[in-house]
């Protein structure tokens, strides 16, 4: 098997695996306990909170634990906007953000915020005076991801940060599920006051994400529970998960600190796939994520090529997870300005550091060869 969707879900490491099944079995007890058993949960609860805090360089107090990127969005999003009302209702997002964004975004909208979503140019990157002339005396948050899980178009998080700085009631949220070791992201640096993490988009598993939070910005929670996280987010921790995901977290960043292996493969496929005929890549050149590309085959649906693929054993994906079941043209690409017909026929190929050159080659020759085979069909 030749797995390229690794934007979708990666698989977990087996390290990760191992110390997920040790921690559920042997240290199974609730973390908020106050017997032994409880305690031991607490104690590898706390140094899994340690070790990420010291792989993203933030302080302790300011991760909470979440279920994954759609929890911590709603999370981040909601909380803020219900916390600082009282400030102003307006927020700011823009046209390519995950439906957890977007959706999130519209249930304000219908509890009386307001909402402005900024354009995209054709690399799929906002215009900071777009941004600075949006913001108003109401704007209480501006919500930007940092990688598009589509095309792998970096936004500009850290200039956007510094423009903010001249807007002190104005929260800076970043959703960076997809650039997680693979794009450096400095939480400080770049003055982003929350940040939406998924435990499963870096070798991690399902069910597991991290709300960065920095000191001294509140949230309303979205849950009523037993006040765990700080009071801010209820509910039993998941032990094992969290200690899986601190053990991937910290693999991940070592593959990221050793290896620019994924921008060389990358670039062999842009290579090749530039050389076929009507194949258009989407993905931008320059200042663009190194695991992630976006092309169309005129004049092919997606989801033929994708399952031609796959009975080669080759896994690539349509648009997004979340909306790839459903039949229509990605918003992301329409919004860049690309024409409906060819966005129907966009796929996304995204790597991992365990993809292999052997693995480049043979998925770049059955390209060719799926595109030549349903070519003949079609003139049939």
């Amino acid at each position: 098997m030749i797995y390229l969707d690794n934007s979708a879900t990666t698989q977990p490491y087996k390290e990760v695996i191992d110390a997920f099944v040790k921690v559920s079995s042997t240290f199974f007890g609730n973390p908020s306990s106050l017997h032994g058993v409880g305690e031991k949960a607490e104690k590898l609860l706390q140094q899994a909170r340690r070790q990420i805090a010291q792989l993203l360089k933030v302080k302790e107090k300011e991760l909470l634990f979440t279920s994954g990127g759609t929890e911590g969005n709603n999370m981040a999003i909601k909380g803020i906007a219900k916390q600082y009302q009282h400030r102003g209702n307006h927020l700011i997002t823009t046209t390519i953000e995950h439906p957890s964004v977007i959706e999130t975004m519209k249930q304000l909208e219908k509890d009386g915020f307001e909402v402005t979503y900024l354009p995209v140019d054709g690399d799929g990157r906002i215009s900071l005076d777009d941004l600075q002339v949006a913001i108003k005396e109401e704007t209480i948050l501006v919500s930007v991801m940092h990688v598009n899980n589509e095309i792998g178009t970096i936004q500009p998080i850290k200039a956007i940060g510094t423009l903010l700085k001249e807007y002190p009631k104005v929260f800076f949220h970043v959703d960076a599920v997809q650039s997680v070791g693979k794009v450096p992201l400095e939480l400080y640096e770049f003055g982003i006051d929350a940040c939406t993490m998924s435990s499963h988009k870096f070798h991690g598993l399902k069910g597991s994400g991290i709300l960065y939070l920095r000191q001294g910005v509140s949230l309303t929670p979205l849950l009523a529970g037993g006040n765990q996280e700080s009071e801010l987010r209820s509910g039993t921790e998941n032990t094992g998960g969290i200690v899986a995901m601190a053990k991937a977290l910290r693999m991940t960043n070592d593959y990221f600190n050793s290896s620019s292996k994924l921008s060389h493969l990358m670039n062999e496929i842009r290579i090749a796939l530039s050389e076929i005929e009507d194949v258009i890549i989407h993905t931008p050149i320059k200042e663009t994520a190194p695991h992630i590309l976006n092309f169309s085959v005129k004049g092919f649906k997606s989801e033929v090529f994708v399952h031609a693929l796959e009975e080669n054993d080759i896994y690539i994906s349509t648009t997004s997870a979340c909306s790839s079941k459903h039949a229509q043209a990605s918003s992301t690409l329409l919004a860049m300005g690309i024409k409906e017909e060819i966005a129907l026929s966009a796929v996304r190929v995204s790597l991992s550091y365990h993809t292999t050159a052997d693995e480049v080659e043979k998925f770049i020759h059955e390209v060719k060869h799926t595109i030549f085979q349903l070519r003949k069909v079609m003139k049939a």
